[in-house]
């Protein structure tokens, strides 16, 4: 069954200045085997990604998979969602009452390390909307709290705290997340 949308956030997502037609000029132009995180679309755009993808805590393996699924928007690195089944949920938490709203996606809810029950490290949506249905219970993790390598490259968390994209050496930006990109 699909999930509608509220007006008000279709509303919302019909304000966005940026949508991947046309970089800004602030952006960095790529060079040969580069991606600019200006030239994704938003909406945003849902990807198979199949290079190895692991999560680690202390060198304890949450995540392993090379079936991922990636999000990809304007001027934010892909954040990427793990099949449930390449989840380790023995180690993992989920957190009472704390959920968030995405415009795009839907809400989710967050899960954290059971030795650590108080930070969130990961989230995921239970049901989400047309047309990320695909992300139903697949797990994005915070790359700022864990050691996260996309085939075998660590990878950098997108700046700002809030959001957990993965930075990895072919992406150019700037990407949303650093001060005073909140509009972007």
């Amino acid at each position: 069954m699909k999930k509608r949308i509220p007006d008000w956030l279709l509303q919302s997502r019909n304000k966005w200045q940026f949508n991947g037609k046309k970089r800004p000029d602030f952006s960095v132009p790529p060079k040969e085997g580069e991606i600019s995180v200006w030239d994704y679309p938003r909406p945003p755009a849902l990807v198979t990604e199949t290079r190895l993808l692991e999560v680690k805590s202390d060198g304890q393996t949450l995540a392993r998979t090379e079936n991922a699924l990636a999000v990809q928007e304007t001027a934010s690195p892909p954040t990427y969602y793990v099949p449930p089944s390449a989840v380790n949920f023995d180690v993992l938490v989920e957190l009472d009452g704390k959920t968030s709203l995405c415009e795009w996606k839907g809400s989710s809810r967050y899960w954290a390390l059971k030795k650590a029950p108080n930070r969130a490290i990961a989230w995921s949506y239970p049901n989400p909307f047309t047309p990320f249905e695909p992300l139903a219970n697949y797990m994005a993790f915070y790359p700022q709290y864990l050691d996260c390598y996309l085939g075998g490259e660590k990878v950098i968390p997108q700046p700002g705290g809030f959001y957990a994209g993965w930075i990895t050496k072919e992406l150019v930006g700037p990407f949303k997340g650093e001060p005073g990109t909140g509009h972007w």
